[in-house]
C-alpha cells in the first residue's frame, strides 16, 4: 500500500506527515519504527498522522516518537500542520486538536506562524511525578545537573538551568534523566543557558526521539520555568540548535510560539 506523505520541518525538528483524513491508516508501533529508520525508511523527530476534525476544530493532529510510543504535543509539528491547513483552505486561522486539547494557530504577517500552546500545568499530578514534589526545583541531580524545574505543556518537561551550556554534554545526561524515577511517562529534558532577561540558549533530550534540532514545546516549558524562578521575564527570545523560537507567557495564562514551518519535500511510502 502507498500512501503519500509530506516531509516538514520547524528549525530542523522534522516530521513525516499522512493524510488520514478520508481514511484510517494501516500503522502500528512496529510500521512507525521503520518509517522512522533513517537509512531504511523516511527518517523523522515525529511521525503526525492528520485524522478527521473532532467539532470545533479544523484536523486531529495524531504524533508518535521514532520509537512508536505517542505525543501529547509538539508545538513545531503544530506550526507545520498549521502552514498545511491554511494552504488548502485559504484561512488565517485553524484550530488543530490533539490528545492534549485544543491548539488555535495564526498566521502572521513576517511569514511566521503563532499557536497558542495553552496554559502550561504546574502541579505535581499535572506533569506528572512519582510523588509529590515543588515543581519549581525537584530534588534531582546527575553528573553537574541538578534541581531542575518541571511542567506540562501538554507533555511533561523538566528544565535544568546551567551556567555554560557548552560545558554539558544532554547527549550522555538526558537518556537517563528522560528514565529517571521522577517521572513515570518519562520527561523531555531541557538544558537552558540565560543569556538575558529576554533570551535563553536551550538544547532538548526529546522524550521518544533523543537530541532534536529544536522543541516547541520544550522552548514553552523554558520560558514558564524561567519567568516562573525569576530568570527572565514572561517574554523571550529562545535561540536552539535549529533557530529561534518567540515565547511569550501571557497574563491570562496562556503561552504563545512563534517560529516558521517548513515543506521539506513530498514522496510516497510502502506501508
Amino acid at each position: 500500500m502507498l500512501i503519500p506523505f509530506r516531509k516538514m520541518h520547524g528549525l530542523g525538528n522534522d516530521f513525516v506527515v499522512l493524510d488520514g483524513r478520508e481514511q484510517p491508516l494501516p500503522l502500528t508501533p512496529a510500521r512507525i519504527v521503520a518509517i522512522g529508520d533513517r537509512r531504511r525508511g523516511v527518517g523523522f523527530d515525529q511521525l503526525v498522522v492528520l485524522e478527521p476534525a473532532p467539532e470545533g476544530s479544523d484536523v486531529f493532529m495524531r504524533i508518535a516518537n521514532p520509537d512508536g510510543s505517542e505525543a501529547g504535543a509538539c508545538g513545531n509539528a503544530t506550526r507545520c500542520v498549521a502552514s498545511l491547513l491554511m494552504a488548502e483552505s485559504g484561512q488565517e486561522h485553524v484550530t488543530i486538536r490533539t490528545i492534549s486539547g485544543a491548539l488555535p494557530a495564526k498566521a502572521l504577517p513576517d511569514g511566521l506562524i503563532q499557536v497558542d500552546m495553552g496554559p502550561p500545568r504546574l502541579g505535581w499530578r499535572d506533569v506528572p511525578l512519582a510523588r509529590e514534589a515543588d515543581t519549581l526545583r525537584l530534588p534531582l541531580s546527575l553528573g553537574p545537573v541538578s534541581g531542575p524545574a518541571a511542567c506540562s505543556m501538554g507533555n511533561p518537561h523538566a528544565t535544568f538551568f546551567v551556567k555554560d551550556l557548552a560545558a554539558i554534554d544532554p547527549a550522555a545526561l538526558g537518556p537517563a534523566l528522560e528514565h529517571d524515577p521522577w517521572f513515570p511517562e518519562r520527561a523531555n529534558i531541557g538544558f537552558a543557558q540565560v543569556l538575558a532577561p529576554d533570551r535563553l540558549r536551550l538544547v532538548v533530550w526529546e522524550r521518544g526521539a533523543g537530541l532534536t534540532l529544536a522543541c516547541g514545546s520544550g522552548a514553552c516549558a523554558t520560558l514558564v520555568n524561567a519567568a516562573r524562578r525569576g530568570l527572565t521575564g514572561r517574554e523571550a527570545t529562545v535561540s536552539l540548535p535549529g533557530g529561534d523560537l518567540r515565547i511569550a507567557w501571557r497574563e491570562d495564562g496562556h503561552v504563545l510560539m512563534t517560529g516558521p514551518a517548513e515543506t521539506a519535500y513530498r514522496g510516497e511510502i510502502e506501508i
